[in-house]
């Protein structure tokens, strides 16, 4: 694993884990950024680079799963819980809200460095997701007005007469409203550019009515 393109940051108020876990991951090559509290970390300047938080339960200022609850609805990097008090109602908890991992010290080297593994893993899952949103939103807004309203009918079913009558607009220009949506949403089928419109929220109020085949 690269130290250039992941960062694993770890926030826990006993000093001594602080400097294990840094020496730890150090010897696998892991680039590092430690704090005692969640004030600190919450405060801090990150990389904009995959990561895993390596987050203690019990912090002097918030509980590490309410650290997790605040920073939910955030692009934060996945979680690998570290307590010396762990409980099933906790690990529960933690899972359920995303959580890669709930350990109990003392833990093995191994199921650490597993987790954090996973961790980076999915963020760099994640991040890719976002990007090709990003990329698909910006394609979208290059859609003329009448291109928007094309998109939702031709995934839909609609034959193109179909679509077409719904505009009124000529099935030729219809095609070519299509072809051009085809073209600039990056998309090589109408499989893919239903995927694409699913993944942008477009809503589909219309379905495809008894007739021949899609033309």
């Amino acid at each position: 694993m690269s130290t250039d393109d992941q960062i694993i940051f770890i926030v826990d108020d006993d000093a001594r884990i602080r400097e294990a876990l840094t020496d730890l991951l150090a010897s696998h090559g892991l680039r590092t950024v430690a704090f005692g509290s969640a004030r600190d970390y919450i405060a801090a300047d990150k990389p904009d680079i995959p990561a895993c938080l390596v987050l203690d339960v019990e912090l002097p200022d918030i509980n590490g799963l309410d650290l997790q609850g605040q920073i939910a609805a955030s692009h934060h990097p996945p979680i690998v819980f570290i307590t010396g008090h762990g409980d099933i109602p906790s690990s529960v908890r933690a899972i359920k809200r995303g959580a890669v991992d709930f350990l109990t010290k003392p833990f093995s080297d191994t199921d650490l460095m597993t987790a954090i593994g996973t961790a980076i893993a999915q963020d760099r899952e994640n991040r890719a997701a976002r990007a090709e949103l990003a990329g698909l939103q910006t394609r979208y807004l290059d859609l003329t007005p009448r291109e928007r309203e094309v998109l939702p009918l031709v995934v839909s079913g609609l034959l193109n007469k179909q679509a077409a009558a719904e505009l009124g607009i000529s099935e030729v220009m219809l095609q070519v409203h299509r072809r051009n949506v085809t073209q600039k949403m990056g998309a090589d089928s109408f499989a893919d550019l239903v995927r694409v419109a699913e993944r942008l929220g477009i809503q589909v109020t219309h379905s495809r009515r008894a007739g021949g085949p899609r033309k």
